[in-house]
């Protein structure tokens, strides 16, 4: 049997200036050592493999075997394979065996720090990151029960990236539980690097207007969804875990509602639920009132809104529309800026082209507050990916109310909730208040 050896490995490796090959001389015996500095803490990790062979005075293969584990099958693509996984790879010269040792990692990811896209007032400050090993970590630390079972999976036929599932035993549903595991299983030919790719292994509609996932930074959400019997699935490099299924009532509830009595905890939610139908509804109403239907207004307020859009020269609805293009783009531009300048340029300039529109006679002042109403309760959901769905429906009702008046904004509301009663996940209806739980 030939004795292996790491010339084609080295071979492969050639053109990366981060790969390293070395041979360490220990008791009069050789071993060659190599892995990507990129990954590995090359001095610490030659001091791990040497501190306990020089312990002894005669090297012996049996200790050598001991430091790590050896490689099954011992070829040239298993070792490429560890060595891109961040393994240390060590291969004793005279006898041909190989084993893969785990190094003292390069610092490549955050530590664990606050959220930074959700804000949480009377919970844990703890967010995920992008190490999957952390963030399972995070999830054991709320949820410390042998109930808990973590599934891997290496997806991906040119670019191998990891995928967890993890689930309660108890409380999940056994055939959601079947159904995500065939799903995976079946597709780990499929790449998985983002969340575009995660819908189109799960198959999920190009064409969906609502979030089929919640994302979330909160390890607490993620414990509270395995508690109500969802699945969460944590992707390497991704920084928070992907619950599924996604549900309306996901769009009004959170973990840190359950730190308050009962009445704030209702309170607070039906504060949502009242933003959402806010959102959805008043650009729409707005349009309807001023250009189809403001016989339904009292003379007083009728004659006040006249007076407010007296010099505006556009339809009510190209009016809404400008303004809400306006708004969208302030929103966009809060994202995409620095953190530092970014909420004060956009609050700064919102308040001047505000009054600068109003000046100018393009919008009329009643539609200015309408819309800011309209922009702080959209703030109010939970979940930006469920925000963006009510921000779509509202210009559905927006352009029915247009044409149609208050009858085409409760056509469009009889629409979107037909739509959304139509709309499964996994098997599970998105109107469904509850996940049902396992046996």
């Amino acid at each position: 049997m030939p004795v292996l050896t790491l010339d084609a490995v080295k071979d492969h490796f050639s053109s990366n200036p981060d790969y390293v090959y070395q041979r360490v001389h220990i008791g009069g015996e050789v071993i060659s050592v190599t892995g990507l500095k990129s990954l590995i803490n090359f001095p610490q990790s030659l001091h791990l493999l040497r501190e306990p062979l020089l312990a002894h005075e005669t090297f012996s293969t049996e200790q050598f075997i001991g430091l790590g584990q050896p490689l099954l099958p011992a070829n040239t693509d298993t070792i490429i394979n560890e060595i891109l996984d961040g393994m240390l790879i060590a291969l004793h010269d005279a006898s041909g065996e190989c084993i893969r040792i785990i190094p003292v990692p390069q610092p490549l990811s955050r530590q664990v720090s606050t959220p930074l896209t959700e804000n949480n007032v009377r919970g844990s400050s703890s967010a995920f990151n992008e190490d999957i090993d952390t963030n399972v970590g995070l999830l054991r630390k709320h949820l410390n029960t042998s109930n808990l079972k973590i599934d891997h999976y290496s997806c991906g036929s040119i670019v191998k990236n990891t995928v967890m599932l993890c689930y309660l035993q108890q409380t999940i549903d056994p055939v959601l539980l079947r159904t995500i595991t065939e799903t995976l299983e079946s597709q780990l030919e499929t790449e998985v690097s983002n969340l575009r790719e995660l819908s189109k292994l799960f198959k999920f509609s190009n064409l969906s207007f609502v979030s089929r996932y919640l994302a979330t930074e909160l390890p607490q959400m993620a414990a509270r969804a395995l508690k109500d019997g969802k699945a969460v699935i944590f992707i390497e490099r991704i920084p928070f875990a992907i619950i599924l299924p996604s549900l309306i009532s996901d769009m009004f509830m959170t973990e840190d509602d359950l730190n308050h009595p009962p009445v704030f905890t209702i309170l607070l939610r039906s504060l949502r639920i009242i933003g959402a139908l806010m959102t959805l509804i008043a650009p729409g109403l707005y349009v309807a009132i001023v250009s189809v239907n403001p016989d339904v207004l009292r003379y007083e307020l009728a004659h006040t809104i006249a007076i407010s859009r007296l010099d505006v020269p556009y339809p009510a609805i190209i009016e809404a529309l400008l303004l809400l293009l306006i708004l969208e783009l302030i929103m966009e531009a809060i994202i995409r800026l620095p953190s530092s300048i970014g909420p004060t340029v956009t609050m700064v300039g919102g308040i001047v082209l505000g009054e600068a529109v109003v000046q100018a006679k393009l919008v009329s002042s009643l539609l200015i507050i309408v819309l800011a109403a309209v922009t702080i309760s959209n703030a109010t959901v939970v979940g930006f990916q469920n925000s963006y769905s009510i921000r779509l429906f509202k210009y559905l009702l927006l352009f029915l109310s247009a044409l149609f008046g208050v009858t085409g904004m409760l056509s469009g509301i009889i629409i979107v909730c037909a739509y959304l009663s139509g709309v499964t996940t996994l098997g599970v209806p998105y109107l469904q208040l509850k996940q049902p739980k396992g046996e």
